[in-house]
């Protein structure tokens, strides 16, 4: 592959800047929506803590003015901020990906490994996709449910919604990292020579140079998937920047 110059340390971090910025800047309003409340329980007789969703009445006026109109329709900005937004990025993303890796193959041959390694990498980002999907659909409809239909529901129907909620949120946290160790081999492997036990019990002695040697040569395969840059760069090239 061809020479190409590396992002900046300062450029990447001003992107997750943003990024982060902007995502607690959207969940603002659930930390103001929520608080503490005490009730009795009804089988064991002890005050007990909960949330619920009830702005507290401390409040500046104008504030909770907004916040009552954002409870009011939670669960759409629930539905676009956290459903719509991720999954239309990713797959604009995706698509951009595939445009540009079809015009670069159109005027320069890439190398296989390479290829192979940015097809694995969307594979990747394409399985936590739906996984994300999968997981938040449910708790975007129990959402839109309740606010529509909570009047008419009894209050064990509402509680057993919260736990659906619950699950699926516990389950969406779980699988991701198991996915990714699953389906990055190189992220994979060094997760398992970090666990010393593993290695010693499942593999010998014998073969712990070549398996100390494999996992060099696949961290440095791995490399080439976040920075696209040739494995023994000249020292004309340092000068253009160093990975992050």
């Amino acid at each position: 592959a061809s020479a190409r110059p590396i992002e900046q340390c300062q450029s990447i971090i001003a992107k997750l800047a943003v990024i982060w910025m902007g995502s607690m800047t959207l969940s603002v309003p659930e930390i103001l929506l929520w608080q503490l409340a005490q009730d009795t329980s009804p089988v064991s007789g002890v005050v007990t803590e909960y949330c619920t969703m009830k702005p507290s009445s401390s409040l500046p006026e104008s504030v909770y003015s907004l916040v009552l109109t954002y409870q009011n329709a939670r669960m759409w900005w629930y539905f676009g901020c956290y459903f719509c937004l991720p999954i239309l990025f990713t797959v604009s993303c995706q698509l951009v990906t595939r445009r540009i890796s079809g015009t670069e193959k159109k005027i320069e041959c890439r190398g296989t490994k390479h290829s192979q390694c940015e097809s694995h990498l969307n594979c990747t980002i394409i399985g936590l996709t739906i996984i994300y999907g999968l997981c938040t659909t449910p708790e975007n409809v129990c959402n839109i449910v309740v606010a529509y239909m909570s009047p008419d529901m009894s209050k064990q129907t509402l509680d057993l919604l919260n736990l659906i909620n619950q699950f699926f949120l516990f389950f969406k946290c779980s699988v991701t990292p198991v996915l990714l160790l699953c389906l990055c081999r190189p992220l994979g492997q060094a997760f398992m020579d970090c666990c010393c036990c593993c290695c010693e019990s499942c593999s010998p002695d014998t073969a712990s140079s070549e398996g100390s040697a494999d996992s060099k040569l696949k961290t440095e395969m791995s490399s080439s998937i976040f920075f696209d840059k040739p494995r023994e760069s000249p020292p004309p090239l340092l000068a253009l920047g160093t990975p992050c």
